[in-house]
């Protein structure tokens, strides 16, 4: 689910029209897309860019001695009797990826602004929530997911427009049997982390302000959200104990939050204390009933979490620019094994090289950054480090908007001549004027 501050988005849907979108592929000759070997046709909002196609057969959560799948096989190993599913196709339906989750119809992330469509009836995965009704309804009662996910995005050094999520869920039956299971679980985790080195910084499971959904017994609410964190708790530890040196003088620090979703209640976010300083983990609550009712399981009540195998493998393993998690450079890929965590050793910072451009949008079409963005990766892909925007105004006159963007070029394993980034720095140009019809200034 769109779990995370960095996930839930909240800026209000861009005014968009259908060429905007098709604009991005307007290059292309054919009315379909080859994906994997199969044809999909295209319509008037197919934004789905050559550079994030050529990444749906990488699956890097399952490559060997790869961080993400290090991590990947840890949080496995720590719930062995969960199901564990990897290799679910990331393409999906609007209302797989939406509707079966109760998101809002108007919710920012359905935007071609900030999401990538096949055509109107198909899109990329946006989360790996957007296979729990199938699994749910499947009849499995405890999974984790990992996945692939697409979102459009800013470029910088910790934001990927592909990235992958593990979520995390595990249902009970809402009876007094299933009422038993969870509180006797919850005394076997309770003494399990009573002997650990661990400082639990808790709020209450259920409050007026993060409440129980009106169809649940309170009391079986909260004994689920209390098991939920029960788990995540023994989570952290596995997952930060080991690396952050933890005693019985030097515990793990862990603080819960409340914190708001659509698709839970109560929901709460986690943070670890590490290296000095909170951070924001991952995001979890009680599973919605409506969730469960769409998946044919109403009779059942339960939690769930997601989290970004990204975000904390760049923690543990000290990496400090998400596209290196891409590179095939055997001084990056040679420096890790299968199950173990080792601190990266950086072999080189190449020197930057910026570039500056500066347009026109189109008189009465807002052009998204998310559109540069994408163009920019398509052209340049992972040489680019990041994107600024550093200037924009109106002009009083016109009402047209001028917008400058600094790229700044930098590869992650040589150095680039000024020459080649011009010749790159053309080619952005000349997209930007062919396919987004800005007047270059």
């Amino acid at each position: 689910m769109f779990w995370t501050a960095r996930l839930v988005l909240t800026r209000p849907l861009a005014p968009r029209c259908a060429l905007g979108a098709r604009r991005l592929i307007s290059g292309r000759s054919s009315d379909n897309i080859d994906i994997l070997g199969v044809e999909y046709p295209t319509d008037a909002i197919t934004n789905v860019t050559p550079a994030i196609l050529a990444k749906l057969s990488q699956r890097l959560h399952t490559k060997p001695a790869h961080p993400l799948n290090t991590l990947r096989s840890l949080i496995e190993a720590h719930y062995p009797d969960f199901a564990h599913l990897s290799s679910l196709s990331p393409l999906v339906t609007p209302y797989k990826n939406f509707d079966e989750l109760s998101f809002p119809k108007d919710h920012p992330g359905r935007a071609v602004t900030d999401s990538y469509y096949i055509n109107r009836d198909l899109m990329l995965r946006t989360h790996t929530s957007a296979h729990e009704v199938e699994v749910f309804r499947d009849g499995k009662d405890k999974f984790l997911l990992t996945a692939d996910v697409y979102r459009r995005d800013e470029i910088d050094g910790s934001h990927y427009p592909v990235f992958h999520q593990m979520e995390g869920a595990r249902i009970f039956t809402a009876d007094a049997s299933g009422l038993k299971e969870v509180e006797e679980d919850n005394e076997r985790l309770a003494q399990q982390l009573a002997l650990s080195s661990i400082v639990i910084e808790d709020v209450p499971h259920i409050s007026a302000t993060n409440p129980v959904q009106p169809s649940h017994d309170p009391r079986y609410s909260e004994a689920v959200a209390r098991n939920l964190k029960l788990s995540l708790n023994t989570l952290m530890l596995k997952l930060f104990g080991d690396v952050a040196g933890t005693s019985n003088e030097n515990p793990l620090r862990v603080r819960w939050i409340e914190a708001y979703f659509p698709f839970t209640s109560p929901s709460f976010e986690v943070e670890v204390f590490f290296q000095g300083k909170w951070l924001e983990i991952l995001g979890c609550g009680v599973v919605r009933q409506a969730t469960l009712d769409t998946a044919e399981v109403p009779n059942k009540i339960g939690w769930a979490f997601g989290l970004g195998l990204e975000r904390i493998a760049m923690i543990l393993y000290s990496i400090p620019d998400i596209r290196l998690f891409w590179s095939n450079d055997p001084r990056f890929l040679s420096q890790f094994e299968d199950g173990k965590i080792t601190t990266f050793r950086p072999y080189s910072k190449y020197p930057s090289c910026f570039k500056d451009v500066s347009f026109w949008s189109p008189k009465d079409q807002a052009l998204h950054e998310n559109d540069f963005c994408d163009l920019v990766r398509d052209v340049a892909g992972d040489i680019v480090e990041d994107v600024q925007k550093i200037d924009e105004f109106v002009h009083p006159k016109t009402g047209r908007t001028s917008t400058c963007f600094r790229i700044n070029y930098r590869s992650m394993d040589r150095s680039l001549s000024n020459e080649e980034v011009n010749a790159i720095q053309a080619q952005v140009v000349s997209r930007l004027k062919e396919q987004l019809g800005v007047e270059i200034r």
